[in-house]
């Protein structure tokens, strides 16, 4: 008993391809004596094959069995050895799970898919993103960068954690920042002094930007006197925090239901939405395309960030044209066929 716990502990200080390689060239090394020792038994290499593997997992059908002393006698060194390696095995698949569970928690595995979007700087605002992002496409895969220790949404499958400093080079390959499809840096809530929340916001955008200039950047910004220096940052897209939720308020007040409306825009959980739309073959003219859109119960709204389309209907529609309308997701999926 003594030789087997210092035998099992010797194989347990291994490493895991070392005890995968043992425990094949066990199994097949037991199949082999197996047959030999009984060939009547078995009548060819891969029954003993299977034998060994039913012995090792407790299983033991009864459909093979040794019949002579010698084969009773390497049964039970099966027993005592095979099964005990096997355990071992199973043990360390075990704890490589788990492994890679506590490292998730974490945050300190590299994602490896692309096409994702990565979200900086936890919070109640990136939570509600992380949502809207879901509700919009289920499948999605986002990346949280945050300076926390702790996988803030672990319980979804589909959203990975990086924790670290999200300006650092080193925390945003892991992320995956080269192959992803967009960043989105919320605005750190943690800072007392505002000017420091843009400054961190301006240098993590600044470290995308030199590592992967063309990932599309969206920054919550702080202060408007700021924006200037986003811009030169190259930034693409830019929300003054709390903007919005200002103007919504005093909507409220001067006009009954309107932040209704633009609520209903602002969120993909219920209503109508903006959808991006492709240009069709048969559109020449803005007027082409919004009456063919309004036929089939969508209304167009912009060309990029033109939102005066609608007193353009007779010009012709431009060959860098983004255009976007406005209608729930079953009349976007009819019309785009998604």
């Amino acid at each position: 008993m003594l030789f087997l716990l210092k035998v099992m502990t010797k194989m347990g200080q291994l490493r895991k391809t070392s005890i995968v390689l043992v425990v094949l060239g066990f199994v097949v090394l037991s199949a082999t004596i197996a047959f030999v020792l009984e060939p009547d038994t078995f009548t060819n290499w891969f029954n003993a094959l299977y034998w060994v593997l039913t012995t090792m997992a407790t299983v033991g059908y009864g459909d093979y069995f040794a019949k002579t002393p010698a084969g009773k006698v390497f049964t039970i060194f099966l027993y005592v050895f095979g099964i005990g390696l096997l355990s071992l095995v199973i043990g360390k698949v075990i704890d490589s799970i788990a492994s890679l569970q506590r490292q998730r928690g974490a945050g300190t595995l590299t994602f490896r898919g692309d096409n994702h979007i990565i979200i900086i700087n936890w919070s109640k605002k990136a939570r509600a993103a992380v949502e809207e992002i879901l509700a919009y496409s289920p499948d999605a895969h986002i990346v949280i960068i945050d300076e926390s220790s702790r996988h803030p949404l672990e319980y979804l499958h589909q959203v990975h954690f990086v924790s670290g400093d999200p300006a650092s080079d080193e925390v945003l390959e892991k992320a995956n920042i080269r192959a992803c499809r967009a960043a989105i840096i919320f605005a750190d809530s943690r800072i007392e002094e505002t000017s420091l929340i843009d400054g961190k916001s301006l240098l993590i955008v600044s470290s995308i930007e030199r590592l992967a200039s063309h990932v599309h950047t969206t920054v919550e910004i702080t202060q408007e006197k700021n924006i200037q220096n986003f811009k030169h940052a190259q930034v693409n897209e830019f929300v003054l925090s709390h903007d919005a939720i200002s103007r919504l308020a005093v909507r409220s007040a001067l006009q009954e239901s309107n932040p209704d409306i633009i609520q209903q825009l602002l969120s993909r959980s219920y209503g109508s939405d903006i959808y991006e739309v492709p240009v069709q073959s048969g559109w020449r003219t803005y007027g082409d395309a919004f009456t063919a859109l309004l036929q089939q119960g969508a209304t167009l709204l912009a060309d990029r960030s033109d939102l005066g389309i609608n007193r353009k209907l007779d010009e012709p529609i431009p060959a860098e044209a983004k255009l976007y309308m406005v209608s729930d997701g079953e009349t976007y999926r009819r019309i785009t066929g998604k």
